[in-house]
């Protein structure tokens, strides 16, 4: 996870074991517990980008994914 703005330490994918590269990234929030204004960060690789985007839609969380290299989306964007 990248933590609220603070630089990329690592681009590895966030899924669990996973050591591979992540080409996508997942910005999302927990609308019960998060202001609009606080989003997190998951990057994924192209191996568990499908898994983590269904566990995050599957909670209702707003969430847009896009490539790491792409300017993030704006806020409450749901792709």
């Amino acid at each position: 996870m990248i933590g609220l703005g603070a630089p990329l330490q690592s681009l590895t994918c966030s899924r669990a074991d996973c050591k591979n590269a992540g080409r996508w990234r997942l910005d999302w929030r927990n609308p019960r517990i998060h202001s609009t204004d606080r989003v997190k960060t998951w990057l994924a690789c192209d191996d568990h980008v499908d898994f983590l985007r269904e566990f995050l839609a599957a909670r209702d969380f707003p969430l847009t994914v896009s490539a790491v290299d792409a300017t993030p989306k704006p806020r409450g964007a749901v792709q």
